[in-house]
């Protein structure tokens, strides 16, 4: 994918900066970049989080990696390394705020300059194992709708719960796709009266209800971190998950991120914000897959995405995304709203 972004045309753009979420993680994603000076960041990452991150990068399969705290401690390690090089390669950008997908929103704070590289880490690596502790003591079901409005998939939603199941969105992530989180009974229900509605689902391969009540007693445990880190005052407005709305450092964010867990992604609320609000002309996704840039292409169509994932691609010789699109199979995969 793009080292550089391409030299603007006319006016000097206004680049909003895209981290994802768990769900992008794949064996062998670290190997480009160990030959880089980012790497030492693998080795802080270790420290901070308690995980062996080089191994995850590199050497463990699938199943391994796909476990809830390992991949998330995997995808923050690549988004940070994908920072590290972006920044290093196109260090005149003018990015003017960021933005993350769930697990990505850590990426963001360390990105604005919110959270130092190993408070980030140690919440992420907290955040991980306090959600895999969660869905052990209540597993859940979650499941992509796609075909219709939130305001459809919601009345959907609301008509389940009311007689009495245990359903929520969990993720707005295009004008076309929310994601549904609840019991495997109310998700399979929902699913059944979706495609009676002729909207599609598709059931996730997880076993927790992310950004839902049953993310409670994670929201306890991540809580008391999070009390315990220093969130400073940060150099980019981040724009939360939770609201949509704009946000320097300050200790807000521990409540900002506690609320995260068991709260709605509203990504495409967010994606409007960086635009409309902060004047964003340009999205550059940056880290592992091409999710977040097919999900921007959705909710606007109309505005240039670029993609960056790997650090040697100019010199490889491999084709860009740049301002090309992003292939078809990466921008349909549905992000799992971790």
């Amino acid at each position: 994918m793009t080292a550089h972004l391409p030299e603007p045309s006319g006016t000097s753009p206004r680049h909003a900066v895209l981290f994802p979420g768990q769900g992008v993680q794949r064996p062998g994603m670290g190997e480009p970049w160990r030959s880089t000076s980012s790497w030492e960041l693998v080795e802080a990452v270790s420290q901070a989080s308690g995980f062996d991150v080089a191994e995850l990068l590199l050497t463990v399969g699938q199943d391994t990696l796909s476990r809830t705290d390992h991949a998330q401690v995997s995808v923050f390690t690549s988004s940070l390394l994908a920072w590290s090089e972006f920044r290093a390669r196109n260090s005149d950008a003018p990015v003017v705020a960021v933005a993350g997908h769930s697990l990505g929103e850590y990426t963001a704070l360390v990105a604005a300059g919110v959270l130092s590289v190993a408070d980030g880490a140690r919440l992420v690596g907290e955040r991980g194992r306090a959600m895999a502790s969660a869905a052990m003591q209540r597993p859940g079901a979650m499941a992509a709708v796609t075909g219709g409005d939130v305001d459809q998939v919601s009345g959907l939603v609301s008509s389940i719960r009311a007689e009495g199941a245990d359903l929520w969105v969990a993720n707005h992530n295009s004008p076309q796709q929310t994601v549904i989180a609840g019991s495997r009974a109310a998700v399979d229900a929902a699913a059944a009266r979706a495609s009676e509605a002729g909207l599609r689902t598709s059931v996730l391969p997880v076993l927790a209800a992310c950004h839902s009540p049953y993310m409670e007693p994670a929201g306890a445990a991540l809580g008391r971190a999070l009390g315990a880190t220093h969130f400073a005052a940060g150099v980019l407005p981040v724009v939360a998950n939770v609201d949509a709305r704009p946000y320097y450092g300050g200790s807000r964010w521990q409540e900002l991120s506690r609320r995260q867990l068991v709260s709605r992604v509203r990504w495409v609320d967010t994606l409007r914000t960086l635009h409309d609000e902060l004047g964003c002309t340009d999205f550059v996704d940056i880290g592992p897959g091409a999710t977040l840039a097919g999900l921007a292409r959705r909710t606007l169509p109309k505005v240039p995405v670029h993609k960056f994932t790997a650090p040697v691609a100019a010199e490889a010789g491999q084709t860009g995304a740049g301002t090309g699109r992003v292939a078809t199979a990466e921008a349909a995969k549905v992000p799992v709203a971790a």
